[in-house]
């Protein structure tokens, strides 16, 4: 696999020294307002997928040694209507244009999000993913598997086919650090921080772009941007009436419906749009099924300064439990390996046999007919975006996020003192243990507002000042529905306990330029958070936290365009992240969590010349007090994360993208980074011990878990006629560790894997568009595992590991067939 890697590495580098001379021209212009003749500084120039740059102060360009290929130029400015202008390819002599912008109100959506998205001028990593290209890989699978090929970023699937329970993790950061927005508001889990994508089924149908944001990122609004941040956009301004309707259907029987439909704009004042999904998959897990339901309703008003638009999004979500993952020797064929591990665990006859009988990749331990997620999430944003002069824009927006749902579980031979159940007797046995089903609930709502005032000098200066206050009230409970044995009333609530959740943040961002060719970035921002979990938990254990934090998290960087086609940039930033609920009511009294410090370092160097840019950044995030599991457990034998003093992520992360010719193109991307704990040292839980000790092994620095040192991936697509493309899409993910030991015996192997993308769009006279696509995923039916647990412990004088694995699915298709009318 180390072959393979330095293949792809050297091909990219190869694309960095390619530089195409054929029939090339240049073109210059400049860009202004066509109202006030005014120049636009920092509108963004296109010229085909690889080149483009930025008007000056003067809202000049100059693109040079542009190809052939390139018949448009597409110019932007936020809060303008986007032109395509054709007019250079007049001749192949030196161009000079002038562009003109038309303010317009349709475009308010874009200003909505632009205080919390970075730009060319901010300093940081960033990777801007469109509606097109999201598209394209859009069968029915969700958002982290559709952005899988984005630099530093690998995806994971509990069902292990991309649709249920997926994940994400970006330069090995989990999604618990990783901020997401949606339109600028915040959308992270209160509690957790994570993201439940699942609770979002088909949403990638209705975004019109992502931006991530690698390391801290800007400022924005909720959870902290511990590493990164993923910004979506679904508002999209669409002019003409529409209807569109696509149809998947794939391996282990997953289907996909999808309705859109939109009024275009009416009385040249309002538009409405809509989706309606369905997706349901049997998964690649026994039993790991998906039934998923949701819609999409935007409906907005255009005024001559001012928008107002109302969103309203909802998803079902009913899910067969894929949790546990198959221990190792189920995953290896080892018969005398789970003979073992069944003795160990005293697995009862009927899961020892589903043990012993499954599928080596296939294994569920759960077998229980219900054994289901069952939730659902409605999400309500009101955003308005009013014009207060040409300099001043403000932007107030509010929402709310209502959810509600349970996970049911069977329990086998469980205690009925646990569910507050007195002991049954029948005759003169006294029974105090029955099988039983229970439902663990979660209840809440997640409300508040946002803002950012927003101002352009256009000549030097942008600014804005934003923030946003949100409240989060959440029921945790439990009920027991059924049980074999019972002498009383079902469905009381056996626990309950709540949490309440306060997020103020108020943020500054200036970006001003000092010369002609240098860039200064500087933002500010202040977050306090208040948080409260009172009641009793599942353990019956009592939780009560009250806790308040204020961080202050400044950053700063220079932007240096060396000409055209070069620039480069240097910044620096800091995050503060307050513990997430379970290390609050998984803690000790003599062990509490403090707040996580992040210390971002980045650089980086873009160039561009012909048919060609690449980019290379550098980065070093320094870590003080993260939180990571160490073996230490709580007081009931749970596992509890503790802070440790000292840990970091350093790397290098290359892109590269060359047009060949009109018919091949070639995208690219590695990063290579170290991941360390310094100076760490293992718990391991010593049950001989009657006082509940742990031995102690101190590891120096290693490796964080689930932090490759090596991911790659890569895009070759091929035209060989119009309407018709095809695309092999690699991805390659170094090893990984299971935890932060660097046992070479608990890790997931490096994995590399191939897909195929046809899609063909043939011009017919019935419909305005058809597109038939075919995804054909790991396509070399590649054997591998891209999540996993572990944990160990002393007992009979021994140490024993058990380590869990997330199998994939090999080789496996999805065809898709779309209509636009």
């Amino acid at each position: 696999m180390q072959k393979i890697t330095s293949w792809i590495l050297a091909v990219a580098t190869g694309v960095l020294l390619y530089a195409p001379t054929l029939a090339q021209t240049a073109v210059s212009g400049r860009v202004i307002d066509n109202q006030t003749n005014q120049p636009l500084p920092g509108a963004t120039v296109r010229a085909g997928s690889f080149r483009g740059t930025i008007t000056n102060e003067k809202g000049e360009f100059t693109l040079k040694n542009l190809p052939k290929e390139v018949e448009n130029l597409e110019v932007s400015y936020v809060g303008y209507e986007t032109v395509i202008d054709s007019s250079f390819r007049r001749n192949d002599k030196i161009i000079n244009l002038e562009i003109r912008l038309q303010r317009s109100v349709f475009d308010a959506d874009e200003v909505v999000i632009s205080a919390t998205r970075a730009n060319l001028k901010s300093a940081v990593a960033f990777t801007n993913v469109g509606k097109v290209e999201l598209s394209k890989q859009n069968l029915g699978q969700d958002l982290p598997v559709l952005l899988n090929f984005t630099p530093s970023l690998v995806s994971t699937s509990d069902a292990g086919a991309g649709v249920g329970y997926t994940g994400l993790r970006i330069r090995g950061t989990d999604a618990t650090r990783i901020n997401v927005t949606i339109n600028g508001i915040p959308y992270n889990d209160a509690e957790s921080q994570g993201t439940f994508w699942v609770n979002m089924p088909d949403f990638a149908s209705s975004v019109s772009s992502v931006q991530i944001q690698r390391g801290v990122g800007t400022s924005t609004n909720g959870a902290a941007a511990f590493g990164a941040t993923v910004n979506i956009n679904t508002n999209e301004f669409r002019k003409n009436a529409y209807g569109e309707i696509d149809n998947s259907y794939g391996s282990f029987n997953t289907w996909r419906h999808t309705v859109r439909a939109g009024t275009g704009l009416l009385h040249n004042k309002f538009t409405l749009d809509a989706r309606l999904s369905k997706i349901s998959s049997d998964g690649f897990i026994d039993r790991a099924s998906s039934n998923l339901r949701a819609f999409y309703v935007s409906g907005a008003y255009f005024g001559k300064k001012s928008s107002v638009r109302f969103n309203l999004f909802s998803g079902k979500e009913i899910t067969y439990q894929a949790w546990e993952g198959a221990p190792e020797a189920r995953l290896r064929g080892n018969r005398e390996g789970m003979l073992a591990y069944i003795d160990r665990n005293g697995l009862n006859d009927r899961d020892a046999k589903n043990l012993l009988n499954a599928d080596n990749r296939t294994y569920n331990l759960y077998l229980y007919d219900n054994q289901v997620d069952n939730y659902q999430q409605d999400q309500y944003q009101l955003i308005t975006s009013h014009t207060l002069s040409q300099k001043w824009t403000l932007n107030v927006n509010g929402f709310l996020v209502r959810g509600r749902g349970f996970f049911e579980q069977f329990r086998d031979n469980d205690r009925l003192s646990r569910y507050k159940l007195p002991s049954v007797t029948i005759g003169n046995t006294t029974i105090s243990r029955s099988d039983l089903v229970r439902q663990r609930w979660l209840d809440n709502h997640f409300y508040g507002s946002t803002f950012s005032l927003d101002f352009d000098n256009f000549k030097r200066l942008k600014a804005n000042l934003g923030g946003g206050l949100n409240r989060y009230d959440g029921d945790h409970f439990g009920e027991v529905i059924w049980a074999r044995f019972a002498n009383a009333n079902l469905r009381h609530r056996y626990y309950f306990n709540t949490g309440q959740k306060t997020d103020f943040n108020l943020y500054g961002k200036v970006f001003y330029q000092l010369t002609p060719k240098l860039n200064v970035f500087g933002d500010a921002q202040i977050r306090t958070v208040g948080y409260a979990i009172n009641g009793d938990d599942n353990q019956q254990r009592t939780q009560q936290h009250n806790l308040n934090y204020s961080f202050f998290n400044p950053k700063t960087g220079l932007t240096y365009q060396f000409s055209d086609n070069a620039t480069a940039y240097a910044s620096f930033s800091v995050a503060h992240r307050e513990p997430n609920r379970d290390d609050f009511t998984e803690s000790t009294r003599q062990i509490q969590p403090q707040p996580e410090i992040l210390r971002d370092w980045e650089v980086g160097y873009r160039f561009q010349r012909g048919r060609w840019a690449a980019s290379i950044g550098g980065y070093l995030m320094d870590y003080k007090n993260q939180l990571i599991l160490t073996g230490q457990l709580n007081d009931t034998g749970g596992p509890m994360r503790v802070n440790v003093p000292s840990s970091y992520r350093a790397g290098v992360e290359l892109e590269a993208g060359v047009q060949f010719s009109q018919k091949w193109k070639w995208n690219a991307n590695a990063t290579l980074s170290q991941n360390k704990v310094q100076n760490f040292t293992e718990y391991v839980i010593n049950y001989d011990d009657k006082n509940g000790g742990y031995q102690t092994i101190n590891h120096g620095n290693t490796d964080i878990a689930f932090s490759p040192n090596v991911i790659v991936g890569s895009q070759l697509l091929y035209s060989p006629v119009k309407n018709l493309e095809l695309a092999l899409l690699t991805k390659y993910v170094g090893q990984q560790f299971l935890d932060n030991t660097s046992n070479e015996n608990r890790r997931l192997n490096a994995y590399f894997t191939n897909d195929i993308r046809v899609i063909f769009s043939p011009a017919v006279k019935w419909a305005k568009g058809l597109n038939v696509s075919l995804l054909a995923n790991n396509v070399l039916n590649h054997l591998y595992e891209s999540n996993g647990y572990t944990y160990s412990y002393v007992a009979g004088g021994q140490t024993i590991t058990e380590n869990f694995y997330y199998p994939q699915a090999g080789r496996n298709f999805l065809v898709s067939v779309g209509f636009k009318f």
